[in-house]
């Protein structure tokens, strides 16, 4: 846009009382002294008689003037604004503008939203306009070309249509977080590309996420690359693993994350987008793609999204961000390397020692029955499940020891060619009795349904612990 034009400057619209309420106002102005300028925001013949009216449907000119409510009124000098008025204040139009204006008037009223600040306008202005600041490469799609096709064509979609990354979109990502969009979260395996929050944004967007998952899926995206958890191992192994994603706190009830009936499966928005851009993020910025070095024999649904809060507002148990070190009322996102979904079905038990053998008796199949601290898993509780042990007073660490407990077996009864199997641990453990699961490795949530006694296992990868991936948390932030 030129320099301003000396006088005054209105913005205004005719879809806004108050701007009409002005409208003599205005005529007056354009009789006095200084020049009058009005930039209509959506109808060029409005105010009917003010002889300057500048077309700004295209809202230019209120975007350069960063108008946010109209009618604005501005004074201009030597090309430049020296004092704004924004709404109808009798007293401080007459003052900028030194003519006696508004008699009969109300002494003020409140003006209207400007259509430039309108969901959704305001950054497509920017993108038309304004400086951006996006430094991702853009890329053409041709007039012809289908977007969706041409996405799934350049090698970015895991396989279901993406959501356009338009400047404009990602822009309005960018505003559900406060960190800098050229912020470096860290080097994304495998192929170690700095990843930034500008390129979280579009992956988000990609996805299907809004404004407000932002600050989830960028503690997932430093969580997945926090040395623990061996991201590119997780990637690398032949095995069904992929990251899960288990968020706790208030952030999850503030994006209208579920962690009741249905969890683990399809209908909810933050909960199916928040992992799939993780894994996309993986994907695109890291280069972490099937048959490159994503070598799964199998894989597993889950791949394409695994994400799911905890039930904690209704548990009797602490929460596994408490667990893990958080006070409590903290949100967190919690990353395990998990497969695919095992069922825990017991309809039958009613005191907390019977379930626990049932949990324990399926927990022993994860990787295969044999194994012995070979591998992690996460126990999803049920409420049903969970309700026997609240009738019974105990709290989580007891669940947990008893449960631990009766995961010890004989080395005599997994050693290798045991019951006719030649898979096994060595010999030489024969003698001693053996945990399942290595310390620390067996985690605990609540979550489902009010109704059904079915609770699940997620088995983790079979290199877990110190030469694999480890859990981790990484709090959320803004």
């Amino acid at each position: 846009m030129t320099a301003l034009p000396d006088g005054l400057i209105v913005v205004a619209k005719k879809d806004c009382p108050t701007c009409v309420l002005v409208e003599p106002v205005l005529a007056a102005l354009a009789k006095g002294p200084l020049p009058l300028t009005v930039y209509s925001q959506d109808d060029p013949r409005f105010p009917a008689d003010v002889p300057h009216v500048v077309d700004d449907r295209a809202l230019e000119r209120s975007f350069r003037l960063a108008i946010e409510t109209v009618p604005t009124l501005i004074r201009v000098a030597g090309g430049r604004e020296v004092e704004r008025v924004i709404g109808w204040h009798r007293d401080d139009w007459r003052r900028v503008s030194g003519q006696a204006v508004g008699e009969g008037l109300p002494a003020m009223q409140p003006g209207c939203g400007s259509k430039s600040v309108e969901p959704g306008i305001a950054e497509e202005l920017l993108v038309k306009y304004g400086n951006t600041g996006l430094s991702a490469r853009r890329i053409g799609v041709g007039a012809f070309e289908d977007e969706a096709e041409a996405m799934y064509a350049r090698g970015w979609s895991d396989g279901l249509p993406l959501v356009p990354p338009t400047p404009g979109r990602v822009l309005r990502m960018l505003a559900g977080t406060t960190r800098d969009k050229a912020e470096v979260l860290g080097l994304m395996p495998p192929d170690l590309a700095p990843c930034t929050v500008e390129k979280v944004a579009i992956n988000a967007v990609m996805a299907g996420c809004k404004p407000e998952y932002m600050p989830v899926v960028i503690a997932a995206v430093e969580a997945a690359l926090m040395e623990p958890f061996a991201l590119h191992g997780v990637l690398a192994t032949t095995m069904f693993v992929g990251p899960v994603v288990i968020v706790n706190g208030p952030i999850a009830r503030a994006i209208g994350m579920n962690g009741g009936g249905n969890a683990l499966g399809q209908g909810n928005r933050a909960n199916m987008t928040v992992g799939r851009a993780l894994q996309l993020i993986v994907r695109n910025v890291g280069g972490g793609r099937p048959g490159g070095v994503d070598r799964a024999t199998l894989g597993n649904p889950g791949k394409y999204t695994y994400c799911f809060a905890e039930d904690e507002e209704n548990s009797c148990w602490e929460p596994l961000s408490v667990e893990r070190g958080f006070p409590k009322g903290t949100s967190t996102v919690t990353l395990f390397a998990g497969e695919g979904m095992q069922a825990v079905v017991d309809q039958q038990s009613r005191d907390p020692e019977s379930l626990t053998r049932s949990f324990a008796r399926c927990l022993l199949s994860v990787g295969h029955i044999k194994w012995a601290m070979m591998s992690d898993a996460f126990l999803v509780v049920s409420p049903e499940h969970e309700r026997t042990y609240r009738n019974a007073g105990w709290p989580k660490a007891r669940f947990r020891a008893e449960l631990e407990k009766a995961l010890l077996r004989p080395g005599k009864d997994l050693v290798r060619g045991a019951g006719g199997m030649a898979e096994g641990v060595p010999a030489a453990l024969a003698d001693k009795l053996l945990p399942k699961f290595r310390e620390g490795g067996l985690g605990i949530v609540r979550a489902g349904g009010q109704a059904g006694m079915f609770s699940a296992i997620i088995g983790g990868w079979a290199a877990s612990g110190a030469v694999g991936s480890s859990p981790v948390s990484k709090e959320v932030g803004t």
